[in-house]
Formats: C-alpha cells, sequence, structure tokens
C-alpha cells in the first residue's frame, strides 16, 4: 500500500517562497498568475497486509509528530492499492 502525503501551509500563513514564484512568474510574462503557494508531496511505502484504517491511522501518528507542523501546516492523506 502507498500513502501519499499533501503537505500545505494553513491559510492565512504567510507563504514567501510561494509569494516568489508568483512574482518571477510575473516578471516572466506569466501576468494570469495572481498568487502561489508551496507545498510538498510525501509518498511512504507501507508493508503489505496493513487495514487501510490502520494504514490512515499510522500515517496520520506520523504526520503528527514528524511529517507535518501542525501549528502552521495542514496534511491530507491519500492511500492507494
Amino acid at each position: 500500500m502507498k500513502a501519499i502525503v499533501h503537505v500545505a501551509l494553513k491559510n492565512g500563513v504567510l507563504d514567501p517562497q510561494g509569494k516568489a514564484v508568483a512574482d518571477t512568474l510575473a516578471r516572466m510574462g506569466y501576468k494570469e498568475v495572481e498568487s502561489s503557494r508551496i507545498g510538498k508531496v510525501i509518498e511512504l511505502d507501507l508493508e503489505d497486509g496493513l487495514s487501510e484504517a490502520d494504514a490512515n491511522a499510522r500515517v496520520k501518528e506520523m504526520c503528527e509528530k514528524l511529517l507535518a507542523n501542525t501549528v502552521i501546516e495542514s496534511y491530507r492523506i491519500d492511500l492507494q492499492g
């Protein structure tokens, strides 16, 4: 089973990297870009035989302890297979 974790800054948290990307794209002529937000995607290969409920619970625990700074970031878990 594979778990894909999407981590992004929460709404209202300043994203200087996202602002830099949007500003640079505008300078390059992509005026349709009003803003951008930068996040990260983490792919985890999980052992076979793990139930979907157990996998979700374990990955949630990993997010809360290490993968996301839950003060300023939110995360979404997608399980595949």
